[in-house]
């Protein structure tokens, strides 16, 4: 275990930046909106050319983009691709509600409003299924090629908002069901027997829990009590699914008798689309869960603050994140995989960097488990869509370096690193900063126990204009991921930053 004091042994690790300044002298804080923008034609052409003389270079951050700080607040926040996803999502079913409608002369049938909800039910659990999942990753990233205009790879990147889709549909399938609700009951009043009798409390009993699923799902209540929101969300869906399969039956028995000549239960059903929307919604669910296993793990200490935990049942690609447990029904965990090798340079299964953020990451790291469970299929993240371009800047705040070392094993994408964090060598160790420096030999490791807290956004950009990169990746906390992600868009510069509330 390495300790303070062999930082000094390895002066060339922490590199301390020169200052930006603006034109007077000024040192300009990351919220300013300084009036100098890159001037000269000096600056222009070492930027247009790739070659960038930081000498040449005004290095003031420029001017935020947009009328107004409404304007940027609109285009970068309130209208985020994960609101335009969910408000697309919201518009469809809006479009499909009024089809309905109109078909029916001004009530919807109830079967067909069932039919919505069962598939918008689909769609909220197929992206949250990893295999789903990784294809739509992969068909928004792997078919594009390089030479394909910014513009484009830059929008294909924001895939990582699908979240967006899954709430969207979550939501409209409980307002759905509410109207299902409604109307099987007044069918109920109408022809009363005991097969809508049941129909009608299971109804009731899935709004329940899908009620309880929306307002536990709330951001606020998420971050503030994540284990309760955990737990609420997987029970109530569980019951759900139970409670889905036994509606199905009584729904079907209850319509299928209002039929001239009623078909069986079996005929019916499969004759429906709800029906075949909840078997794939099921097989969602059941294939995550039918992979949990118990593994062997091989605990590494870095540091009293900090435990790499090596996993040998199989080997992994980069950019693959994974879910681990020790309390399988209670809790889990996500987090980015790294592909182990052995002394001969062969995959020897992986491995993830746990740092002290929370009650259970302490425990792991004073009580190594030797066992954990692991659940579903590995799932691509955020920096899978790295891929879409030329060269990036990858910034990284503490523990934050874990998820990006799979790419940098990858060495996919050229890419320049800042990484900010207190004593580096003492928590992480060598071999962490041995990864680091080599994947980017030039990488700027700020050590905030001795220099202080940098400037974030205009470190940032500093490195985007040095090394002439196409976007930007940060892994950090909520509240620095917003506010570097805004900095730099906000200035024309994409920039991606993990969804927390997705």
């Amino acid at each position: 275990m390495s300790t303070a004091s062999d930082i000094e042994k390895y002066p060339e690790d922490v590199v301390t930046l020169p200052v930006l300044t603006d034109s007077n002298g000024d040192t300009p804080s990351s919220g300013s909106s300084p009036s100098s923008i890159h001037s000269g034609d000096k600056g222009k052409k070492a930027i247009t050319d790739g070659k960038v003389d930081l000498d040449q270079v005004d290095l003031a951050l420029p001017a935020k983009l947009g009328y107004s700080s409404f304007t940027r607040w609109l285009y970068h926040i309130a209208f985020s691709y994960y609101r335009k996803t969910f408000g697309v999502i919201f518009a469809a079913n809006l479009i499909a509600f009024i089809v309905l409608v109109v078909r029916n002369h001004g009530s919807p049938a109830a079967p067909d409003v069932g039919s919505a909800a069962s598939a918008n039910l689909m769609v909220t659990l197929l992206f949250r299924q990893e295999n789903f999942v990784n294809l739509v990753y992969e068909l928004a990233t792997d078919v594009v090629p390089l030479s394909y205009p910014l513009w484009l790879r830059r929008r294909l990147a924001k895939v990582f908002h699908y979240g967006g889709a899954h709430s969207g549909s979550g939501v409209a399938a409980v307002v759905w069901y509410v109207m299902y609700t409604a109307l099987t009951t007044k069918d109920h009043a109408k022809h009363p027997n005991k097969w809508s009798l049941a129909n009608v409390i299971t109804s009731h009993i899935l709004i329940l829990m899908f009620c309880f699923i929306l307002a536990f799902a709330h951001p606020t209540f998420r971050r503030k009590y994540h284990d309760h929101f955990e737990a609420i969300h997987r029970y109530s869906g569980w019951v759900a699914v139970c409670t889905f399969w036994m509606h199905q039956c009584f729904a079907g028995n209850q319509y299928r008798l209002l039929e001239p000549n009623p078909p069986s239960l079996g005929r019916y059903l499969i004759s429906t689309s709800s029906f075949w929307t909840f078997v794939v919604s099921s097989c969602c669910t059941a294939l995550s869960w039918g992979r949990l296993r118990r593994v062997d793990v091989h605990p590494e200490h870095l540091s009293s603050h900090v435990i790499r935990l090596h996993f040998k049942y199989r080997n992994m690609k980069p950019f693959y994140g994974l879910k681990v447990s020790t309390k399988p029904v209670l809790e889990w965990h996500a987090f980015a995989t790294v592909p182990d090798v052995d002394e001969n340079g062969k995959p020897d299964g992986f491995s993830i960097v746990v740092s002290n953020a929370g009650d259970w990451t302490d425990a792991t790291i004073q009580n190594p488990p030797k066992k954990m469970w692991v659940r579903g299929y590995p799932l691509h993240g955020l920096l899978y869509t790295s891929k879409l371009f030329r060269k990036i800047v990858v910034v990284a705040t503490g523990s934050g370096i874990g998820p990006p070392l799979s790419l940098f094993l990858a060495d996919f994408t050229p890419r320049r690193i800042f990484w900010s964090t207190p004593a580096p060598e003492a928590t992480y160790g060598r071999k962490i900063l041995d990864m680091v420096k080599k994947a980017d030999p030039d990488a700027w490791i700020w050590d905030t126990r001795k220099q202080g807290r940098p400037d974030m956004v205009a470190c940032t950009y500093k490195l985007v204009v040095e090394s002439n990169a196409e976007a930007v990746f940060i892994i950090s906390n909520p509240k620095l991921t917003r506010k570097v992600v805004y900095g730099m868009e906000s200035r024309g510069i994409p920039a991606y930053g993990v969804i927390f509330d997705s």
